[in-house]
């Protein structure tokens, strides 16, 4: 009987890991929606479609504030952290 130490399929669990490193590496890390104004229609309806006008995301490198141009926020954005001051 022959005993292996190492096999390939030892070494399968480091794809998981190197694969993420890979997305924080041209991504970033993920950033959720924190909070959000939007255009009151005037009705409140809750169920009426809102236009959004700002935008806070939180995250692990702070918070980012957008502006969106049409109307929408989004749930999840990925940020790089920002260089110098």
């Amino acid at each position: 009987m022959k005993i292996q130490f190492l096999r390939p399929s030892y070494f399968i669990w480091i794809i998981v890991p190197l694969a993420l490193y890979l997305v924080y590496l041209a991504f970033g890390l993920p950033h959720a929606i924190w909070s959000y104004d939007w255009r009151d229609n005037g009705t409140h309806d809750p169920f009426v479609t809102r236009w959004y006008t700002r935008c806070t995301l939180a995250g692990p490198y702070g918070l980012f504030t957008i502006y969106p141009v049409d109307g929408k926020c989004p749930w999840l954005r990925f940020y790089k952290k920002q260089e110098g001051g």
